[in-house]
């Protein structure tokens, strides 16, 4: 066994050196919405009527210019419209935006191409013109198809308009993912699933159901609303799972549920701890070197972006990952998924050894929350269930 006061030694001792860097996926925020949900936590800000659309775009595209020499020659292999809301922009925006990321970037020719999308934004000329801007993939932020519970969450549109915005999507889109949540506001598990058949409708080639959390900063954190008990939401959570499996859904990931073939790879790369680069108000990035990997906050309120943009300066915070975080950073990311990954990447990505984390893969195993062999390592059911138990393991000076 390993003594654990050398353990963040024996990481350190490890020179980070990469021989390939990992796959790059390009990351787009739009910081408004409509309205703030009392459960978000992303960087989002109301837009008060209009935006200025046009002076933020031409901020993106800046920055991502200055951004071109940590990414110099990396080949893109997927694109995300993340928000707030993106499909606030019009379809010329989109269109502009896209361009340029052609022009700059050596984007692959099947690079999967996503947007955000919430139904009470949701126009039909609009949707066509993402289409043929060369958005490929719709994500929509569809919450709830009962009307008590949307209003409990503060969305601005209806059951039936939520139905009405997936037909005008599958107008113009063949890979659509569907929001949505459970364990709801006065929920019960009949209406948990009776949302998720309503999505099993439309045939989406995508689903993700996230259990409701409060997570700090948000209304609902300062004014917590009566949701059901863990045992209510265990059942819930269970039942969906069983549900979707019935229906053909692959259950690949923690709330990711997928059709053959039709998994996010955008998310997927995430997951595999590749890299990414995020432009926009408070996008984040995870960029590889040959010799080290860092992680980029850019500055959160959009005016103060597009001001630090103009400025030449549009990261606010940028740092070096220490060899002893990463295994946990890895970790965090891959044990999501519920097939785990080949041991192999766990070099490719950090590259360390899995020696250097012996101990702690040991007691994964003996507490019955990870499985291993020579070529899978993966959380078992219960480390599914108890993924935060299983990712504790792994944080450094523990």
């Amino acid at each position: 066994m390993i003594n654990q006061t050398l353990h963040p030694v024996s990481l350190k001792s490890q020179a980070v050196s990469f021989t390939a860097l990992p796959p790059l996926s390009l990351y787009i925020h739009i910081p408004w919405c409509v309205k703030k949900c009392p459960y978000c936590d992303f960087n989002s800000h109301e837009a008060r009527g209009a935006f200025p659309e046009k002076e933020y775009v031409a901020a993106l595209i800046r920055d991502l210019e200055m951004a071109l020499p940590q990414i110099w020659g990396r080949k893109v292999y997927t694109v995300f419209f993340g928000g707030g809301t993106p499909s606030l922009l019009s379809g010329e925006g989109v269109a502009e935006i896209l361009r340029q990321v052609r022009m700059l970037l050596p984007l692959t020719g099947d690079a999967e191409i996503t947007l955000e999308a919430n139904p009470g934004t949701v126009e039909a000329g609009k949707f066509a013109a993402f289409r043929d801007a060369g958005v490929n993939r719709l994500s929509m932020g569809i919450q709830s198809f009962n009307d008590v519970h949307l209003k409990a969450l503060g969305r601005i549109h209806s059951a039936d308009e939520a139905k009405a915005a997936i037909d005008i999507a599958q107008r113009h889109f063949d890979n659509i993912n569907l929001d949505l949540m459970y364990a709801l506001p006065g929920q019960t598990l009949d209406q948990a699933l009776q949302d998720v058949k309503t999505a099993l409708s439309f045939e989406p080639q995508h689903l993700s159901c996230y259990h409701l959390t409060l997570e700090p900063n948000t209304l609902f954190y300062r004014n917590p609303p009566s949701l059901p008990d863990d045992d209510a939401s265990s059942d819930m959570q269970q039942s969906i799972e069983e549900l979707l499996a019935e229906n053909g859904y692959q259950h690949y990931e923690t709330s990711a549920f997928a059709k053959i073939n039709r998994r996010s790879k955008h998310n997927l790369n995430y997951w595999k701890f590749g890299d990414y680069l995020g432009i926009g108000a408070g996008a984040h990035s995870k960029l590889s070197f040959p010799d080290k990997i860092i992680r980029q906050a850019r500055y959160k309120q959009p005016q103060a972006y597009m001001q630090q943009v103009g400025a030449g300066a549009p990261v606010q915070t940028e740092n070096e990952v220490d060899r002893a975080e990463l295994p946990f950073e890895f970790m965090m990311n891959a044990l999501r998924l519920n097939e785990g990954f080949d041991p192999a990447l766990y070099n490719e990505r950090t590259s360390l050894s899995l020696i250097a984390i012996q101990r702690e893969l040991l007691e994964a195993e003996r507490r019955g929350l990870l499985f291993r062999d020579h070529q899978r390592i993966a959380p078992t059911q219960l480390g599914q269930r108890f993924l935060n138990d299983l990712l504790e393991i792994f944080l450094p000076n523990r």
